[in-house]
């Protein structure tokens, strides 16, 4: 079968088989097309006429052209893709790709607020109002104990343990199933204990009694998507960016959380247990952030540093 009559099967079954949306879609047929014109001249138009060098050497031209490392890893998964599909379907005798991997994208820093952009965010909610208060304590909580935003909306009032500041704890309940037990400090134990004085019992009332800590204003638990436009809201009223590179995301807190308490010095693995992370690996990501900033503190400090 011909390179095109062959991706275009491809494309049908990853639509029609695979459900992928229409923007993948048209992503792979941009990647594939390029492809099957690099084999095409090199004479190659038949799918079973592909060999491995090909294949290396699609490789070698995308990462010399400069192309982004994710988007070289998305153009070798669509050629592995389509030469898998090829053997499956008996349009070709070997996956010529079995041994091609595709490039490793490089290590993304988590972002991280300052502690004033920090402060700044949490000053914003109106704590006169009941969701005030809410959206305060919510804010609080994921800054204060480094919970994701589904750990925060998934917990209830018994994993909660406020009784005194130096007990006070949180049980959230992590990928995988796994449970972890995480101090709260003082600013977020008194946010919480302040909404759910005086204000989760006037949210309640229109609910049916869930246990969840975080109510929406029809009484029920909060959903993880109404707490990122409670974080979106806020970020925008404390003048900090929600577009771009640098956007406040659903992560930014708790990115904030593990950075700031590695940058006042505490172990890795602590932080580890901390976040709830499986390996101490991927907490790792983390230092990378401080090493980046004791290089900006010693660049603008240490006078023989330029």
């Amino acid at each position: 079968m011909s390179l095109d009559r062959a991706i275009t099967a491809y494309l049908d079954h990853l639509g029609v088989e695979r459900g992928l949306s229409r923007n993948t879609l048209a992503s792979y047929r941009r990647d594939l097309q390029r492809y099957a014109g690099e084999l095409a001249e090199a004479g190659v138009t038949e799918i079973g006429e592909v060999r491995p060098a090909h294949v290396t050497g699609h490789l070698a031209r995308l990462r010399e052209s400069g192309l982004a490392s994710s988007s070289a890893a998305r153009a070798i998964s669509a050629v592995r893709g389509l030469h898998r599909f090829a053997v499956r379907e008996r349009l070709a005798a070997q996956d010529v790709t079995a041994d091609v991997r595709p490039p490793t994208p490089p290590k993304r820093l988590p972002k991280a607020l300052d502690v004033d952009h920090v402060t700044r965010l949490l000053a914003v909610p109106d704590t006169h109002s009941p969701l005030g208060l809410r959206d305060r304590a919510l804010l609080e909580f994921l800054y204060g104990t480094g919970a994701r935003i589904s750990e925060a909306v998934g917990a209830d009032i018994d994993d909660l343990e406020l009784d005194s500041l130096d007990e006070s704890a949180a049980v959230l309940r992590g990928k995988g199933g796994r449970s972890r037990v995480v101090p709260v400090g003082g600013y977020a134990r008194t946010a919480v204990q302040a909404y759910l004085v005086r204000a989760r019992p006037l949210l309640a009332e229109a609910g049916r009694g869930t246990p969840a800590i975080f109510l929406n204003a029809r009484g029920g638990r909060l959903s993880r998507q109404s707490a990122w436009t409670v974080l979106h809201r806020c970020a925008t009223a404390a003048g900090l960016p929600v577009d771009g590179p640098y956007a406040v995301s659903p992560h930014t807190l708790r990115h904030s959380y593990a950075t700031h308490l590695l940058d006042g010095g505490a172990d890795v693995r602590v932080v580890q247990e901390l976040l709830g992370h499986a390996s101490v690996t991927t907490t790792q990501v983390y230092t990378l952030v401080t090493v980046e900033r004791l290089r900006e503190v010693y660049a603008t400090s240490h006078p023989r540093a330029r």
